[in-house]
């Protein structure tokens, strides 16, 4: 069915379900049987879409008819617009952000309808068969309505492009799994959210390209920033943005704390019972709920007791991984993660196997392994005082503790194998070809990328105050 016929069709739905009260719409649409709404508002969306597919497509066009290299005699600067966007924003009334996707999608469109390939030099010789777009299924989707304007971008946008080689070409293996991967998400529409689309095309693109997602995450790891400012108001604001592995963390005790408000588990024990009660009854607001606990974070974690911290589990984040296979992604959101932050997760806090069957069901849970007990972290904050990278003077309780040993390779949760690092030096070991090697029990050796190495030194006052000797003397021992 042509976009036409189909909108037709919508409008004489319209017609028949609102009749002559379309002339007072907001009465007789109040006044609708609740299936004749929903009814309604389907066509009304059916015919938008239709409309939607020729708006992006008109966009598409008219922003290749103001490109740069018009200038002044550009379509949109003709009309007086600084930008094919400006342009469009002015025509439709809609957001900035609203028009670039009208023209993000209708240039895909164009895209992937590109004619056959001719050679500049001799024009009069046969044009060569076009390569396919590998986006060339999801244009074809949103043509066919069977994709809306925004699931497309989100899509598009989630998958990114091929990765290319040094030549700035792009295999013919790569391109048809991106091709793929485009119309697997294309037949998920119908069933998902914008956003579910977009985070799917996040982690299949993660899953199709390792290497460009190893790299983007540590380029979100390099973007992360806090800063805190007060306003014309006399307000204290505030702005995060988070890398990968914080993000996670927070969302992890987020979700953990504030459940209750926001359609948690029901079926929990008497105590849960009567918290999530008294959660779900406090006046305040999610955000302020959010704010508090924030600070109470803050205020702990400034005042905590190391033995304390020291002596307890850790909250953390559940990464699902799978034998053989590069990378992962938290049980919580799907977030991808690169197989070099999942061995650094792996040594401080362990694993649990579980074997599925070809669908992904559970059929048998291991026991947990591989981690240094909290006695043990003990034993490692009293020897190493805090992270052991060189001029490093983060304290034990930010620090992790990393097996020099790889497990995978018969390395052992031993006090002698382990050693203490901060987070950021944890992440930059796993991340960047640094290694630490130890020969027995004598000094631990960084080594770099390039072939060098250092001792890491013990901290000069904990030299000093045990003497050299081990192991230390009582009054430098932790309380039983």
């Amino acid at each position: 069915m042509d976009i036409f016929s189909e909108l037709r069709e919508q409008v004489a739905s319209l017609d028949g379900l609102l009749g002559e009260g379309a002339d007072d719409l907001t009465h007789t649409m109040r006044c609708l049987p609740d299936e004749q709404l929903v009814r309604v508002i389907e066509a009304a969306a059916l015919a938008a879409r239709c409309l939607g597919r020729v708006e992006a497509v008109g966009a598409g066009v008219l922003a290749e008819r103001s490109a740069h290299g018009a200038g002044q005699g550009g379509l949109a600067q003709v009309h007086g617009h600084r930008s094919p966007a400006d342009f469009v924003q002015a025509i439709t009334g809609t957001s900035k952000s609203d028009a670039r996707q009208r023209i993000r999608v209708g240039q895909s469109v164009l895209d992937a309808s590109e004619p056959a390939n001719t050679d500049p030099a001799a024009p009069d010789a046969p044009a060569r068969p076009a390569v396919p777009a590998w986006h060339a299924p999801l244009a074809g989707a949103l043509m066919r309505g069977r994709v809306s304007s925004a699931q497309s971008d989100a899509i598009r946008r989630g998958l990114g492009e091929p990765p290319a080689d040094r030549s700035g070409c792009v295999d013919d293996d790569v391109r048809e799994a991106w091709s793929a991967a485009a119309q697997q998400l294309a037949d998920e529409a119908g069933r998902r959210t914008v956003e579910e689309l977009r985070d799917e095309a996040r982690l299949i693109r993660d899953r199709l390209d390792p290497e460009g997602a190893e790299r983007r995450y540590l380029e979100r790891h390099e973007a992360r920033t806090f800063r805190t400012w007060t306003d014309a108001d006399g307000r204290c604001r505030g702005s995060i943005s988070f890398d990968d592995d914080g993000h996670a963390l927070i969302r992890s005790i987020f979700d953990s704390a504030l459940r209750p408000r926001r359609g948690g588990p029901r079926f929990v024990d008497a105590a849960e019972a009567e918290a999530a009660k008294a959660l779900a009854e406090d006046p305040r607001s999610i955000d302020q709920l959010s704010y508090d606990l924030f600070v109470d974070l803050l205020r702990v974690g400034a005042f905590a007791d190391a033995k304390v911290v020291h002596g307890t589990r850790r909250a953390g984040v559940r990464v699902v991984t799978v034998v053989d296979a590069s990378g992962g992604h938290t049980e919580d959101g799907l977030v991808s993660l690169p197989q070099e932050d999942i061995d650094r997760r792996i040594c401080d806090t362990g694993t649990v196997a579980v074997t599925v069957d070809a669908g992904g069901d559970p059929l048998n849970v291991g026991r947990e392994r591989r981690l240094f007990t909290p006695a043990q972290r003990v034993a490692l904050s009293v020897r190493d005082g805090g992270c052991r990278w060189h001029g490093c003077d983060r304290p034990s309780s930010y620090c992790e503790a990393h097996h020099i040993d790889p497990y995978s390779e018969g390395g052992r949760t031993d006090i002698d194998r382990g050693i203490l690092l901060c987070r950021f030096h944890h992440m930059q070991l796993h991340h960047s070809g640094w290694r630490i090697s130890r020969d027995g029990k004598s000094a631990f050796m960084l080594h770099d990328p390039g072939g060098g190495a250092v001792t890491l030194e013990p901290r000069l006052a904990l030299r000093y105050a045990f003497g050299d000797v081990d192991p230390p003397p009582r009054r430098f021992r932790p309380a039983a």
